[in-house]
C-alpha cells in the first residue's frame, strides 16, 4: 500500500501501538498539553511564564509539563531557583502540524459539504 510521499505503510506491531499511545497519544491527549508544546517550541519557558500564559494554576501547568516529561516530550533544565522547559524533540510538533493540516483539511470539506447541502 502506498501513502504520500512514496512511502510504503508497513504493519505495525501492538507492542508499537502500546508505545506510541503511552508516550503520544497520552501525552498530547489533553489541549493544555498541545498549547504546552507549541510554547516550549518558541523558546524555553518557566512554569509562571506558561501559568500565565494558558492562564491556569501553577499546579495545573506543573502537573501538565510532567506528563510531558516523562514522556520525553519536553525537556527541563534548572536555571538558578527556575526550572525552563523546551521542545523534546522538534519532530512532535512536525507531526502535530501534519495532524493541524488533516483536521484544517476535514473541517473544509465538512463545510463545503453542507453549503452544497
Amino acid at each position: 500500500m502506498m501513502t504520500g510521499g512514496n512511502k510504503i505503510a508497513r504493519t505495525i506491531s501492538e507492542d508499537e501501538v502500546a508505545l506510541m499511545h503511552r508516550y503520544i497519544c497520552e501525552g498530547v491527549s489533553d489541549a493544555r498539553r498541545l498549547r504546552l508544546l507549541y510554547l516550549v517550541a518558541e523558546r524555553p519557558r518557566n512554569v509562571t511564564e506558561l501559568t500565565e500564559l494558558l492562564d491556569v494554576t501553577q499546579p495545573t501547568v506543573s502537573h501538565h509539563l510532567r506528563i510531558l516529561r516523562e514522556r520525553g516530550l519536553v525537556n527541563v533544565k534548572r536555571e538558578g531557583t527556575s526550572m525552563y522547559y523546551s521542545l523534546g524533540d522538534p519532530r512532535i510538533l512536525e507531526a502535530m502540524n501534519i495532524l493541524r493540516e488533516f483536521v484544517a483539511d476535514l473541517m473544509a470539506a465538512e463545510a463545503s459539504a453542507h453549503d452544497h447541502a
